[in-house]
């Protein structure tokens, strides 16, 4: 007959523990761990010893206020021969004695959060359970170390602003790991509407990184919850501080927890995807922040943007527009939701522009989804798709109140940008969101074809008639070219220069 262990104290192995699974940074001074990744606690046993095949234990893992087996926020499991990491299991790695090395691993598709674990009768510990890029077997696994470094462990980065034609870098502090960030950061999930409503559910689809993946994008904003930051992007910033002299995003969460979940002030798109970014890294999703020039703000999903200019070519203000940058964040991870092959980074914008499904957030959603015009994939990517790819269309708006179109070569969606794996430098990613937009072809003709056609004012007229062999569309292009003299020297040695001298003398006595 089997005999239950007889636990009198425990040792968590924390320092060791907390190494090994790349969550020291947040402290040694409790159980921080990676779901899908073993880890070891010491049981020191008040009587008896352990002795294979006759003692057991069993264990069961809760989290949430509302433990279940069906929504997998409860596992029971007990000891077996040997660790198995697709699953809950307990194994013992020590030999027989009153000191039991125990090694333990969370199923890779475990929600995160605050977990307790019973161990038999009379032992009860807490962890933190997070997600877990280096496992194989959890979706957010990423198989590079430089870039696990990056957009997991680096605390400090890069944000690019200023214009297309001048990309500004600005240094920022993430600070995922800093004292108390990751208890703010789990709080955020904690205050988001749907655990409100149903925390039993929403602590299940913890285990999803696209589900806190969304939520993350409703939570950084305070639209619709009480999320972390309040947008304002107007001059006056009376009452809260201004966008621009934030330098990292410690003390925006530090505050929101301190300030009992009142909405910080103030943010624009690059303080929201910052914040995003450092609680995404500080969950253990790769995570990275991304800047588009020329972003377009498309209001209606018609893919168009409908610009007003007045008779002066002022632009008029309208709900739909070009911003000269915008943020947002992206983040690693599997979609076993969509068809294969769009997997990796995931688009989500935290700041408050249009609702999805009635709630400010946006994503995620495939970045390759955007490049090849899969509009129908979940989350928003319609929206996105428009922020790089809008077209644009210009009306004048007349003092008589009529309106008339006019030509406009707007751009759209430009030099897309990222801080580089392993250096501050600025990495252009505009290829993995678009096809170029256009190609320069060059056509060589011989002066003998076109010298005819040249006239005394060195202009010719060229015509191309672009055929589009799927659509059937025939597209022409006219052009007046002026054509350029080339300048022509010629390199003569000093011998025959002195025969042209000769030569000169000789006429001019003639």
């Amino acid at each position: 007959m089997a005999q239950a262990l007889d636990i009198d104290r425990w040792n968590l192995e924390c320092e060791f523990n907390n190494t090994d699974h790349r969550t020291d940074l947040n402290g040694i001074d409790r159980l921080i761990v990676r779901r899908g990744q073993p880890f070891s606690i010491s049981l020191y046993l008040r009587s008896g010893s352990y002795q294979p095949g006759v003692s057991s234990l069993d264990f069961v893992a809760e989290t949430g206020p509302q433990p279940s087996e069906q929504y997998g926020t409860r596992a029971s499991f007990g000891l077996s021969a040997s660790i198995d990491t697709s699953c809950w299991s307990a194994a013992v790695t020590s030999p027989p004695g009153d000191m039991v090395a125990l090694s333990i691993c969370s199923a890779p598709d475990a929600p995160i959060g605050r977990y307790t674990l019973t161990l038999g009768h009379s032992a009860r510990i807490e962890f933190i359970l997070l997600f877990n890029p280096w496992c194989p077997g959890d979706a957010v696994y990423m198989d590079n170390k430089e870039n696990l470094a990056e957009y997991v462990l680096a605390q400090d980065g890069i944000i690019f602003r200023g214009a297309y034609k001048h990309p500004i870098p600005t240094p920022w502090n993430f600070g995922q790991f800093e004292s108390g960030i990751l208890d703010v950061c789990l709080r955020i999930l904690d205050m988001n509407p749907k655990y409100l409503k149903n925390p039993g559910k929403d602590c299940s689809g913890r285990r999803n990184p696209i589900y806190v993946s969304r939520v993350l994008s409703a939570m950084v904003n305070c639209n619709d919850d009480k999320g972390v930051l309040l947008g304002k992007w107007t001059g006056d910033y009376e009452g809260g501080v201004s966008p621009m002299l934030w330098r990292g995003s410690v003390e925006i969460l530090r505050n929101w927890d301190t300030q009992a979940c009142q909405p910080v002030r103030y943010g624009q798109c690059w303080v929201f995807a910052a914040v995003a970014c450092s609680v995404s890294r500080a969950l253990g999703i790769p995570c990275r922040l991304v800047t588009n020039y020329l972003s377009a703000h498309d209001t209606n999903s018609n893919l168009v943007i409908e610009r007003y200019v007045n008779e002066n070519g002022e632009l008029v203000q309208s709900k739909e527009m070009i911003w000269n940058y915008h943020c947002w964040v992206e983040n690693w991870m599997t979609r076993p939701d969509l068809k294969p092959d769009f997997n990796g980074w995931q688009a989500y914008d935290p700041t408050p522009q249009e609702k999805s499904e009635g709630v400010y957030c946006c994503g995620p959603t495939p970045v390759r989804a955007i490049k090849e015009g899969e509009l129908t994939f979940k989350y928003d990517a319609p929206f996105v798709f428009a922020e790089v790819n809008a077209d644009v269309i210009t009306f004048m708006k007349k003092k008589d109140g009529s309106t008339s179109k006019v030509s406009s070569n707007a751009l759209v969606g430009q030099k897309i940008s990222t801080k580089s794996v392993g250096s501050d430098a600025r990495e252009d990613i505009t290829h993995l969101y678009k096809y170029p937009e256009e190609r320069k072809v060059p056509l060589r003709l011989n002066y003998s074809k076109y010298g005819g056609q040249i006239t005394e004012d060195n202009l010719i007229r060229l015509a191309a008639l672009l055929l589009d062999y799927t659509t059937g569309d025939t597209t022409l292009a006219v052009r007046n070219v002026v054509l350029d003299n080339p300048e022509i020297k010629v390199r003569v040695s000093s011998k025959i220069c002195d025969k042209i001298q000769t030569f000169g003398v000789f006429k001019t006595q003639k």
